[in-house]
């Protein structure tokens, strides 16, 4: 049996981030796969519950969800609602620099901070929810900036979501490494 060129040869460091990178595609796509309906009908329902509502809303019921250990549904409420609060503010450019923008700035920090961290240290489960925050996005339009009204904000704002949902992707053993450097936990490795 004849060997093809190049199945021996050792993998170079390019070859291995190649690897990495397709596995942790894989545990994502895994991961959504696996994601159970239970989880999928709360987070809905939460969800549906705060459509038409400021997107303030959605950062205090994150932290509610949050401290009750509820954190995936805390995450995907947290990331719904940091999306619409961005839409809101892109489609009314005179918010910049208003109570409604300080607001959007100071949760950001307040709640976003430890659910970000929580969040980043499985990012495939993170970038699951994210993934699942645009779908139910899609599917279920924010009726307090309504995307018919505000295309541009809506399509600018999902754009910026997808790309750090990408950069989550591809810089995900760097995002590990500075995680524990930090002192952070990583709960997953893929």
């Amino acid at each position: 049996m004849r060997v093809k060129p190049g199945l021996c040869r050792k993998t170079n460091s390019i070859d291995r981030v190649r690897l990495n990178r397709r596995r942790f595609a894989f545990a994502c796509a895994a991961s959504i796969i696996a994601s159970s309906q239970a989880f999928a009908s709360s987070r809905e329902a939460e969800a549906k519950a705060l459509n038409g509502q400021h997107p303030h809303l959605y950062y205090q019921r994150a932290i509610k969800l949050f401290a009750k250990r509820q954190y995936e549904e805390a995450i995907f409420i947290f990331y719904l609602g940091q999306l619409r609060y961005r839409t809101h503010l892109a489609a009314r450019p005179q918010a910049e620099g208003s109570a409604d923008s300080a607001l959007f700035g100071s949760l950001s920090e307040v709640v976003g901070r430890p659910i970000n961290e929580y969040a980043f240290g499985d990012l495939a489960g993170a970038v699951r929810i994210l993934d699942a925050v645009m779908v139910y996005d899609a599917a279920n339009p924010d009726s307090f900036t309504d995307p018919k009204s505000f295309p541009e904000a809506h399509a600018t704002t999902r754009g910026g979501m997808k790309r750090f949902r990408d950069t989550m992707v591809e810089q995900a053993a760097d995002i590990r490494k500075q995680r524990k450097a930090n002192g952070l936990e990583n709960r997953t490795q893929e």
